[in-house]
């Protein structure tokens, strides 16, 4: 299958990410994929939700929003309405899970760290992009202040979907639009699987399908795992 931007099917999209790209965070990452840009940042605060106070743990959770501007056409900003919408939800809960399953909590002690995952650009996979930045905002805000031991390994993650019959790596929102088949596929860096959201839009995926999917996104996990390292290790040059 020809793709319109030339990838091979198991190829990303340009990939960028860019650390402590601001500098009142305690940390953060601007990640891009291709045109998908997603600004991440990590702030440490003293205290805990009042359902964890005394229990000497700490708490990690996350918020996601896009921007009014990000996509073609602008959007009322969430605050406005005073509600958010079930699909930000969603995707704030699974941002905070995925790095839940790679923290060690007590290690962190009463603190909350909080994510925030802001969307400037919009060209499919946004959650995945804002997770793959997360860890990164996250792994530079613990360094910051001694506390490397809360993240015990990476989170990344990618879509997939077959589009046309095919699997791809990585979709647009073009080749998303018309996925028979879209998943989006979590990993830690020891190549786990932490969650695997998948839906078959037109027919059943059969379990050689899924597999194939699975195997495709963890190639491109791995690819964005060394991304990450690369950045987190040359700010601590």
């Amino acid at each position: 299958m020809s793709r319109s931007n030339g990838r091979r099917t198991d190829e990303l999209r340009t990939l960028e990410i860019e650390p402590d790209y601001i500098e009142q965070a305690s940390g953060s990452a601007l990640i891009s994929f291709g045109k998908t840009r997603v600004l991440c940042t990590a702030s440490l605060e003293e205290g805990v939700p009042r359902w964890l106070a005394g229990r000497g743990r700490g708490w990690l959770t996350a918020e996601y929003s896009m921007l009014p501007a990000s996509t073609g056409q602008r959007t009322q900003r969430e605050a406005s309405t005073g509600k958010q919408k079930g699909r930000t939800v969603e995707i704030q809960r699974l941002i905070g899970r995925a790095l839940r399953a790679v923290a060690d909590l007590e290690a962190l002690g009463e603190r909350t760290l909080w994510i925030d995952c802001d969307v400037l650009q919009a060209d499919g996979g946004t959650r995945c992009a804002a997770i793959s930045g997360a860890y990164v905002a996250a792994r530079r805000a613990i360094d910051h202040v001694g506390l490397s031991r809360v993240l015990s390994d990476s989170v990344a993650a990618v879509s997939v979907g077959m589009v046309n019959g095919e699997p791809l790596l990585d979709l647009d929102y073009e080749e998303d639009s018309a996925a028979e088949v879209d998943v989006n596929v979590v990993m830690a860096g020891d190549g786990r699987l932490i969650e695997v959201q998948a839906t078959a839009e037109r027919a059943p995926l059969d379990r050689a399908q899924l597999d194939a999917l699975l195997d495709l996104a963890a190639g491109g996990i791995e690819e964005i795992g060394s991304r990450q390292r690369d950045a987190v290790e040359a700010v601590r040059a």
